[in-house]
């Protein structure tokens, strides 16, 4: 939900208009809108080299994943693997767009411990994966725009551990 949403949901429940602090941040947001959508395309533009290089990372570090009995051994769970890094990356642009974590709150945290227990997936496996996106993400970015991204990577780190 972005913040302007909030707000209004807010204001709405407590049957009020939305206060000057309320509207400034609204002016905040917007102005910001444009920062946030270049930073949403950066990503976008370079989704497939963000996860082919947190890919390779994640598996020199963890050679076991893709050793035989790994759970990203072979072509076919490896390609899961790495079309799971993909879905996390999406739900990051989703949030910078956002200027929010909800998408990655509602979207993708609610149930995934289970769902990667059910698997037998180690799930400090899923966050190192996420950890590598960021590094990589923030070494193509400059300071202002690499903690933007940087929190919302964090707050999907903080949801898997």
């Amino acid at each position: 939900m972005s913040i302007i949403k909030k707000m209004i949901v807010n204001a709405d429940a407590e049957v009020r208009y939305l206060s000057p602090g309320e509207l400034e941040q609204i002016k905040i947001f917007a102005s910001s809108s444009e920062r946030r959508l270049r930073l949403v395309q950066a990503l976008t533009l370079s989704r497939e080299r963000i996860i082919k290089q947190a890919g390779n990372q994640l598996f020199q570090k963890r050679p076991s994943l893709v050793s035989p009995g790994g759970n990203a051994y072979g072509k076919e769970m490896t390609a899961t693997c790495l079309r799971d890094m993909d879905y996390y990356l999406r739900l990051i642009t989703y949030s910078v767009a956002a200027g929010d974590a909800t998408p990655i709150q509602e979207i993708g945290s609610v149930g995934v411990h289970q769902m990667y227990r059910s698997l037998g997936t180690p799930i400090d496996a899923v966050a190192e994966s996420v950890r590598a996106m960021k590094n990589i993400a923030s070494s193509m970015l400059s300071g202002e725009d690499q903690s933007e991204v940087g929190t919302y990577f964090d707050y999907l780190i903080n949801a898997l551990e």
